[in-house]
């Protein structure tokens, strides 16, 4: 789910950050350009690990801002296919359920994924009809509850030209998963 990524990358330090201590304002700038944001075939970055080498300082003709090439290593937020997580129902429609880690929140489980016969009731909810001894069972699943999933698929979307007024916002990285298996879906029911 987590991994160590080393990443070299150039940047700019405007002439302002001059005068800091060099590795907390390069660290700083990093953080700006890298955490919160994923990269294509890695994924979400968590934080920054350290900087493993600093290269350069040099200025430009022309330009006040010196330039760096930096080795870091980040954390990475990549689950596999197949791997089991715990995570909270965000919401629901009729495409499926909405699931989040608190941190990344565009996990999916369509509903063909969900555990069958499953039906959608008039609250818009999710309902799996479990049938026990020859009569049938409403559970509900209910957002905020917390269940088990295991991942089916990680998407890295090509970023759109143009999006439409009404659309949902882009995502960077999509996350479909499943909860049919046997101990998957809300940890409450287990």
């Amino acid at each position: 789910m987590f991994f160590l990524n080393v990443l070299e990358h150039t940047l700019q330090l405007p002439p302002d950050r001059h005068g800091r201590p060099l590795d907390q304002t390069l660290m700083e700038e990093l953080e700006k350009l890298f955490v919160d944001k994923v990269i294509k075939d890695l994924g979400l970055c968590v934080s920054i690990y350290g900087l493993k080498s600093i290269d350069g300082g040099f200025i430009l003709p022309g330009e006040g801002a010196s330039t760096y090439t930096v080795v870091l290593g980040v954390v990475m937020f990549r689950p596999f296919v197949g791997e089991v997580i715990v995570g909270k129902i965000k919401s629901s429609d009729s495409t499926g359920l909405c699931l989040s880690l608190g941190f990344f929140e565009d996990i999916h489980v369509p509903n063909d994924a969900l555990p069958q016969p499953s039906k959608l009731n008039d609250d818009g909810l999710w309902v799996w009809a479990l049938e026990v001894d020859g009569e049938t069972v409403d559970l509900v699943l209910q957002p905020g509850e917390e269940v088990r999933f295991r991942v089916t698929g990680v998407k890295y979307p090509p970023i759109p030209i143009e999006q439409e007024k009404d659309a949902k916002p882009f995502s960077p990285m999509l996350i479909s998963a499943s909860i049919a298996e046997s101990g998957f879906g809300p940890l409450s029911w287990w």
